[in-house]
Formats: structure tokens, C-alpha cells, sequence
């Protein structure tokens, strides 16, 4: 199975998870969408931000959900390697191993 495959399922998994608490799954997209808007820092900055949690914390579907927003954004891979290597320097080697799935991520997902 394929990253676009696990992002397929994972979003699958969350609209049945929303079905089931969908108080709390509200609560926490409005939580998001605060968090979100451009302030200090840039949508786009903050998804480079959350990309760099996912893997220091290594979360595959936090990853992939992170990952789609920094392509559609157009990050490069470029930006996306420095993100990376930060998240490596703080998670030492599990994050070394997590930042080469998310790099595949991007990869596919550009391809």
C-alpha cells in the first residue's frame, strides 16, 4: 500500500471517528482553524512547524495530513529536507527513520 493509499484510509478513519464524537472532532477542527490563520507565523510556516511534531513524535497519519497541506502550499523538497533534518536533530534516530517515510511521503505525493 502506498502513501496516497494510507492517506485514502486515514481519512476514512477520521470521518467514522467523526461520526462517533462529533462534538469533539468539532471542537478540535475549530481548534485548528485558529490555530491556523496567518499571524506571527504563516499557514505555511506552521505546517512545516506541525510536519516537524509528526515526525519528532512519529505519527504516519499526522504526516501524511501535514505532508498534503505543505504540497498543496507548494513547498519544496528543498524546504521540506530542512524541516526534516530539524526533526532529526531533536528526535534523534527514530526521527532519522521518520524522516525518510516522510520524505517518500513527499516524493509520491509530488511525483
Amino acid at each position: 500500500m502506498g502513501w496516497t493509499d494510507k492517506l485514502k484510509e486515514t481519512k476514512t478513519q477520521l470521518r467514522s471517528l467523526n461520526k462517533a464524537v462529533p462534538d469533539t472532532f468539532k471542537a478540535f477542527v475549530d481548534l485548528g482553524k485558529t490555530v491556523k490563520q496567518d499571524s506571527a507565523l504563516s499557514f505555511k510556516e506552521k505546517e512545516y512547524v506541525a510536519l516537524g511534531i509528526a515526525v519528532a513524535t512519529r505519527c504516519e497519519p499526522c504526516m501524511l495530513s501535514h505532508m498534503e497541506a505543505l504540497v498543496r502550499l507548494g513547498a519544496t523538497r528543498e524546504e521540506i529536507s530542512d524541516v526534516l533534518a530539524t526533526s532529526i536533530q531533536m528526535a534523534g534516530g527514530p526521527g532519522l527513520m521518520y524522516a525518510g517515510k516522510a520524505l517518500e511521503i513527499y516524493d509520491e505525493m509530488t511525483a
